[in-house]
């Protein structure tokens, strides 16, 4: 099952192109560190501003580097049905073991176009879909009762809940069943998600912390609540300080420290300021990492 400390990737750039090295690099040593799955192309790998092809090519390189040790759930997400189906596609022809589409942006479809976006891409394929459902990115919230609909599709096998309302957990058990996995989409949050029966977190600060990250989720999986929080609260600075200024900028430079790849990113994103590498030194350094 996908659960645990599931990194939202970053994509390595260099000189204006993805570093393949870098990532395939960066890929081994969040396996070696205790991930427990990783997602390429999400919005913390700047999907929006990849074209198709390196797209494609990014997933291409997680599956190859992963070699099946740990799950590869690929981001798909499109606000254009028709392109949302392609990606769909061409990561299951890529080798990823699952898909990550993502609630349809800008358009503001209400719940019946949401619900055939969604139910299109998943006949398209045959491949286990996680449902991405972000309001505050997307602008539309999906229903639990269109995620009730949704769950019935053999292809959607769960969701990543990014709406900071744990009591959603609940009332997604209810309308989904016990078997849907329910993922966390903001790690500040993720503890409680975990709490209330969610089965773990698609993680940004699991790129900078991933070993800290696995151990707060291998125990939340053991329901050593308490010791989970003393991880929780050494990582709630880094959680909150990668997020100063547009992601996944304040992420690239941590990694940088780290000597994983360089700070850049691509436009519309800026690198990030002297006060927010400051903030994120200090995060860094209340997570216990070395730098």
């Amino acid at each position: 099952m996908i659960s645990g400390s599931i990194t939202a990737l970053v994509t390595p750039f260099k000189n204006g192109k993805v570093d393949d090295k870098a990532f395939q690099d960066f890929v081994a040593w969040q396996i070696e560190q205790g991930t427990h799955g990783l997602v390429p192309c999400g919005t913390t790998g700047e999907a929006s501003t990849l074209t198709v092809k390196e797209h494609i090519r990014v997933i291409e390189l997680c599956v190859e580097a992963a070699d099946q040790r740990v799950p590869v759930i690929a981001g798909i997400g499109s606000n254009n049905t028709l392109t949302g189906t392609k990606l769909a596609l061409k990561a299951q022809k890529a080798g990823a073991d699952a898909g990550l589409s993502v609630a349809p942006y800008y358009n503001k479809p209400g719940q019946e176009g949401m619900y055939h976006h969604f139910k299109t891409i998943a006949d398209a394929v045959d491949m286990p879909i996680v449902i991405y459902n972000i309001p505050g990115r997307s602008i539309v919230d999906i229903s639990v009762e269109t995620m009730g609909r949704l769950a019935q599709h053999k292809n959607y096998i769960g969701v990543k809940d990014a709406t900071s309302d744990i009591s959603r957990v609940s009332e997604y058990k209810k309308a989904c069943g016990d078997d849907f996995i329910q993922l966390s989409g903001d790690d500040p949050t993720a503890l409680g998600h975990r709490a209330h029966g969610g089965h773990g977190c698609i993680s940004v600060a699991s790129n900078v912390a991933p070993a800290r990250c696995a151990k707060f989720h291998d125990l939340c999986t053991q329901g050593e609540f308490a010791k989970a929080r003393i991880h929780h609260e050494a990582l709630d600075r880094l959680f909150k300080d990668l997020f100063l200024e547009a992601s996944p900028a304040p992420t690239k430079y941590a990694m940088s420290l780290l000597g994983k790849m360089t700070p850049e990113v691509r436009s519309p994103i800026m690198e990030c300021s002297d006060e927010t590498k400051k903030a994120v030194e200090a995060a860094m350094r209340h997570a216990g990492i070395n730098i």
